[in-house]
């Protein structure tokens, strides 16, 4: 006969196997550094700290390419890179990274535009006191390759880390 305890503690230890998961672990980690390198390059553009950039989108490097890069390193690494869950990761890092450089770069560039037009028209005009759309979006190429860069780095740091911990 079953302990009827042995399910509950099961399912409550399944549970905080969440905070022991190294591909979230690192895909969490390499978003978080690229967030606070953001802080970093954009007072060396601006020379100012600019807090939103710890939450904002665009800009060095980027933090999608870095937490998809993170999590697909991570999924090869714990589980081979021939298997149909790095397959996944790898084509959803594929299209975020793509995303990036493409669709959500030139809308960023329209809002730039769109921001100019606005600024320009008559104060009389309905949509002369309009807020000012985002324009930092996207992001460029070089900006796509170093949050793949950091992800891997952060990935593979993350994977000795456990390795040489659990030895």
């Amino acid at each position: 006969m079953e302990d009827s305890s042995t399910p509950t503690a099961t399912s409550s230890t399944h549970y905080f196997s969440i905070f022991t998961n190294y591909p979230l672990i690192s895909a969490f980690t390499a978003f978080a550094i690229a967030q606070f390198i953001k802080l970093f390059t954009s007072w060396y553009r601006e020379r100012r700290w600019d807090l939103k950039q710890l939450l904002g989108s665009g800009g060095m490097p980027s933090s999608h390419s870095s937490t998809v890069t993170a999590l697909a390193v991570a999924i090869g690494l714990q589980e081979g890179f021939g298997g149909s869950h790095f397959a996944i990761a790898l084509i959803l890092a594929s299209v975020v990274m793509y995303d990036a450089t493409g669709v959500r770069l030139h809308a960023g560039r329209q809002a730039e535009v769109l921001n100019q037009i606005v600024f320009e028209l008559p104060a009389q005009h309905p949509l002369a006191e309009s807020r000012p759309l985002r324009e930092l979006l996207g992001h460029t190429p070089p900006q796509v390759v170093a949050g793949g860069m950091l992800g891997s780095v952060t990935a593979v740091t993350g994977y000795l880390f456990t390795r040489i911990a659990t030895s």
